[in-house]
């Protein structure tokens, strides 16, 4: 497996990018101390006009304060019941203040989408009781597959909470939206390569023709909230869900530049734009520099 990159995107007005997801003909992305959904053109990455998720006074400086943000960090395209389409963005769950989300329900047609608040405090409560012994929740990605919503805990500086939780689709909406009990959902513990003995963390996820495409990225820390040396990042596919017992290692490409050297910034998340063959596609990932700038890599993914 092979991950190159192609082409880097400056994102100059978007600070810590952390989220993306392509709908349409529209790629969305999610900053983890902004309060807007970003919107570009999927292609050229032309910037649209950005939609406000929560209104704060803190955002003065361009970033929300470390001690207040709600750390979004997860966006899944979802289709509800009814048919409606919409981008479901929520927080890490790393601290009260990150138990909090948003439906955003796009238009068939012209038109506006419209904001949901939601809180995940009934979801997150339940996660975090299935946690190992002495992990912090930290959901870094999500993705909806036809039948099921993956959330992935990242646990920096450790193999022990690597871990996919999944929830039937249509019952966690109804929890999310609707406040309704919890579902059942299963979870599956991975192990992940690691750079310079540091082992890596899920950074982000998407599902593209019935694949689910992961990202992980090595950080010099053991803290949930406080950043670190970032080391390196890779990228793969996540194999089919396995036994409650096994703990699977991930084969992921080690993410490179054209000269094939590693490449060192910190993916934060991951949409497959098309497939190139039946083993390579072209992706946009999405990276955070956790001094407020962003950017987007254009990645040809090869499997074999």
């Amino acid at each position: 497996m092979k991950a190159t990159i192609l082409r880097q995107f400056d994102l100059p007005q978007l600070p810590s990018a952390s989220g993306i997801e392509i709908v349409g003909n529209t790629a969305y992305i999610i900053g983890d101390d902004a309060p807007f959904l970003y919107s570009f053109a999927a292609q050229s990455l032309a910037p649209n006009t950005p939609l406000a998720l929560f209104e704060t006074a803190h955002f003065s400086s361009g970033r929300i304060p470390k001690d207040r943000k709600p750390d979004l960090e997860c966006v899944a395209a979802i289709t509800a019941a009814t048919g409606e389409t919409g981008l479901l963005v929520f927080g890490s769950g790393a601290t009260a203040a990150r138990e909090q989300g948003f439906w955003v329900a796009l238009p068939a047609g012209p038109g506006t989408a419209t904001v949901q608040p939601v809180s995940l405090s009934r979801l997150y409560t339940a996660l975090r009781q299935m946690l190992p012994a002495g992990v912090v929740l930290n959901l870094e990605a999500a993705t909806a597959t036809a039948t099921e919503l993956l959330l992935f805990q990242r646990t920096v500086g450790s193999e022990a909470g690597n871990i996919v939780f999944r929830l039937p689709l249509l019952p966690a909406l109804d929890c999310i939206r609707q406040q309704r009990e919890v579902p059942a959902f299963q979870q599956q513990l991975y192990q992940l390569p690691a750079i310079q003995g540091k082992a890596a963390g899920f950074s982000g996820a998407c599902t593209f023709q019935n694949q689910v495409f992961i990202t992980a990225s090595v950080e010099d820390t053991l803290d949930a909230v406080a950043d670190g040396e970032v080391l390196g990042s890779f990228v793969g596919i996540l194999p089919a869900e396995q036994g409650a017992n096994k703990q699977p290692l991930l084969a992921l490409a080690h993410l490179a530049l054209p000269d094939g050297k590693p490449y060192r910034g910190k993916v934060e998340s991951v949409v497959v734009r098309r497939a190139l063959s039946a083993n390579r596609f072209e992706a946009l990932l999405v990276t955070d520099d956790d001094a407020g700038g962003s950017t987007a890599v254009l990645v040809e993914l090869a499997l074999d």
